[in-house]
This record gives C-alpha cells, structure tokens and sequence, in this order.
C-alpha cells in the first residue's frame, strides 16, 4: 500500500509542480536556516571532556565577604593562600592549581626572532585530570613541581615551529632568558571551550596554549599573570607593591580543579571545603561564615555562560523562522489538498475510508518532506561555507556538517512536514462524498 500511496504523491506533484516547487523551497529554507544556527550552537554548548566531566569539579572559597563578592557568589577564581592550601591537603584524587601568562621564546640560532607565547602555570596532575594526549614524552613529576624544576612541555604546533615536528623530548628551549628542558609534546590538543581555565581568560574560545610549565616554578619566578586577576574593593592593588604582596593578598588569580570520581568524594570534599572555609572564619581570616561552592563541568560551564549571547540568539530566530515557514506550508498545503476534493469525494464513495486518506496525504506530506530535506542539505552547506562571516572565526571552525547533522537536517524536513500538514489532511478526511458527487454530477 505505501508503493500505491507513494505513486498517487508522484501523480499530485506532477500536475501541481509550482505548489510542489514552493512548498520545497521553504521546507529547505526553513530547515537549512535552522541547522545552521544550530550546528554553531551545538559546538558552542558542547560537554568539552563527555566521559570525564561528571568527575571534575571546581572548587570556590569566598574570601571577599558579602560586602564585596557578586550577589552572594564567591569568587570565581581562588587566592594564592587558598590555592596552595587546596593543593597541600590532597583531599582528591588529583588535584590542579592553574594561571596564565606570557612568555617570551628566545631562539637557538640567529635566524628566528624571539617570540611571545601564550603559557600555563599548571601543577603536574594537569595533563592526566584533563587526558592531555601526548604525541612525545608526558608531563613532569610530583617531584618536579616540589623541586620547581625548569622543565616545560609544548603544543605540537611550537614544536613544529622550533624543531620542525621532531621528537624534541630532552632538548632546551630558553624562557625568558632561562633554559628548560622539554620533558613532552602534546599532540593537537584545543578543548573548546577551554573549560579548564574558562574563569582566567579572556575568551574560552581561544587558540589553545603552547606551552606549560610547574605552577610552582612560575611562582617561585614572580611570573605574573596574564590572565583575569579580580580583588575586593578594600583590597591594595598587588600590582604597586612586591610579589610577597601579591602571595599574601585577597585577590582572586588562580584557577583550581579537583577529580572526584565517586559521589562519596565529593560529598566528602564539599564537607572538607566547608570546614576549611570554617577554620578560616576562627582564626580571623574571615569574618563571614563558609560560602563555598563544587560545581562539576557543566555547571561551571553554565555559571559561567560560555555559550555565546549571539549563537543562543541566532538558534532561537533561526526556529522562529523555520515556524513561520511552517505556517506558510500549512496554507499551501491545505491548497493542494482542498482542490482535490472532487478525487477526495469519489475515492470516499468507493469505499476508502479516512484512515486511508490519512495515510495518503501524510506519505505525501513525507515525500515533500524528503525533498525539502535534501535541499535544505545543500543550502545547509552553503550556509557552513559562509558561517565565518557571520560568528566569531573561533565559533565557526567548531562547526562541522557531519552524519549527524546530515541525518537530522533530513529528519527535521520530514517531521516538520507531516506536523504541517496534519490540519490539511485532517481538512481533506473531512471532505463529504454525497456533497462532491452531487457538485460534480
């Protein structure tokens, strides 16, 4: 029977095929719109770490004070003093303290001019919390970071650049007038959004790092930060006094991870943040009770809105746009069907009933679906083509026409079709035979 229905769909478009071309054409229009928008959405809002993210989380201590912190939320990055104290207690599996900063690369030979590099100051669980892939070597020790070893790993794109893409594991590379040695190469590795330091930097989105060194060694060399660095109203610009000033002040520069991978831990961290939180406010630090927080991946991401205001709003016009299409394809249908009414008529005064009628028109509806589908694949690439032009190029390179959205493009059309046109066949079963006959007799 479906062969037979798909047959009378073929017959229809073939005396109809401007309404037909019509209702094709919005279908594509509508639905490639849509998928666009929600390619660009879909790369923006994506879980950066799936498998892992229900098991990393990101602690906040409030050391402002409800006079000073943002509606009663803590700050989002920690203090060098919480910092540290979060990495010496060890109450997780691992634990991560990070901040950003430049660094100037000084060549081996004449040839090459000496360059700024984006960096991490990263502790050494960084590289397994996060499944950092490395193409050469791995990441420093605990004991490296104790010893603040003047080691670094580099992205393979420095490496590239500064060894041609060898195994450069084992050589030096100078930072800031001092050697390190190069312990890895990461392979191409660009999380997006950049999760992991999202509080500390200026756009998630961002090209990824090219080098990290011990947070320990960054420190013990008063490297600044180059990244977000939030204080208290109350408190001294660090920046007009010594790095000891810095160390011991209240503002908010460091951000820090924690790997949970039980429910019981974080329970059991969540109470040992609080009673830190606690001690604190005894010995005179604070002067508010614990405000402390625990958020994992998705929360963090959340909190922190790192999906763009502009992929959100271009998503919620593009269904708009594809809901008006829909309208119009509700008129146009109920067009197509009401003028077959005479055929309608007699088909029902030879005994179809309107289950039949139903089936009929809604394989048609189906068919056109199909067909909107399959050009909206082709304006869908056009419109990835050009995305570019219109997001941030950081946005546009996430998004990609891969199977799935190739499926769902083509499944949208269909759905929206048969959904669109439900009143007109609805309208089309309703058609009395003796009133057709006697019309058209």
């Amino acid at each position: 029977m479906f062969a037979y229905y798909l047959d009378l769909a073929l017959r229809s478009f073939r005396r109809s095929k401007a309404l037909t071309a019509l209702v094709i054409v919005l279908m594509g229009c509508g639905v490639a719109t849509c998928m666009v928008s929600f390619a660009v959405f879909r790369a923006a809002a994506a879980d950066p770490i799936p498998w892992k993210s229900h098991q990393l989380f990101v602690p906040q201590i409030d050391n402002f004070g409800p006079a000073h912190n943002w509606k009663g939320e803590p700050p989002q990055l920690l203090s060098y003093t919480d910092a540290v104290a979060l990495l010496h207690a060890r109450q997780a599996r691992r634990q991560v303290l990070i901040y950003g900063s430049k660094w100037t690369v000084l060549p081996g030979d004449a040839q090459h001019l000496p360059s700024s590099q984006e960096g991490d100051a990263v502790s050494h669980d960084f590289f397994a919390m996060f499944d950092a892939p490395f193409r050469y070597g791995g990441g420093w020790s605990a004991s490296d970071d104790d010893q603040r070893a003047a080691v670094v790993v580099i992205s393979s794109a420095l490496n590239r650049k500064l060894f041609g893409g060898a195994d450069s594991v084992g050589r030096e590379i100078n930072l800031d007038t001092h050697n390190y040695r190069i312990v890895g190469v990461l392979d191409d590795w660009n999380p997006s959004p950049r999760f992991f330091d999202v509080s500390s930097t200026w756009y998630p989105f961002s090209h990824p790092r090219q080098l990290y060194v011990p947070f320990s060694r960054a420190i013990d060399l008063q490297k600044a930060a180059s990244t977000n660095f939030y204080c208290s109203t109350n408190s001294v610009d660090p920046y007009l006094l010594n790095w000891d000033s810095v160390l011991h002040s209240e503002c908010a520069w460091i951000a820090a991870w924690v790997e949970l991978p039980t429910r019981a831990d974080v329970e059991r961290y969540r109470d040992w943040l609080h009673n830190y939180a606690a001690e604190q406010q005894r010995v005179g630090r604070f002067a508010w009770p614990p405000n402390v927080r625990l958020s994992d991946v998705g929360q963090w991401l959340q909190m922190m809105k790192v999906v763009p205001k502009a992929s959100a709003l271009s998503l919620i016009v593009s269904v708009s746009f594809l809901l008006i299409c829909l309208v119009n394809v509700v008129g146009l249908m109920l067009a197509r069907f009401m003028r077959r009414a005479p055929e309608i008529g007699v088909r029902r005064a030879l005994g179809a009933s309107r289950g039949v009628i139903y089936r009929q028109f809604l394989t048609e509806a189906a068919a056109i679906g199909l067909a909107g589908g399959v050009f909206g694949l082709l304006l869908t690439a056009l419109g990835m083509a050009g995305i570019g032009k219109v997001f941030e190029p950081e946005i546009a390179r996430l998004a990609r026409l891969d199977a799935s959205l190739f499926l769902l493009t083509v499944l949208v059309a269909v759905a929206a079709s048969m959904i669109a046109a439900l009143y007109p066949t609805w309208r089309a079963a309703q058609v009395q035979p003796a009133w057709q006959l006697k019309s058209n007799g």
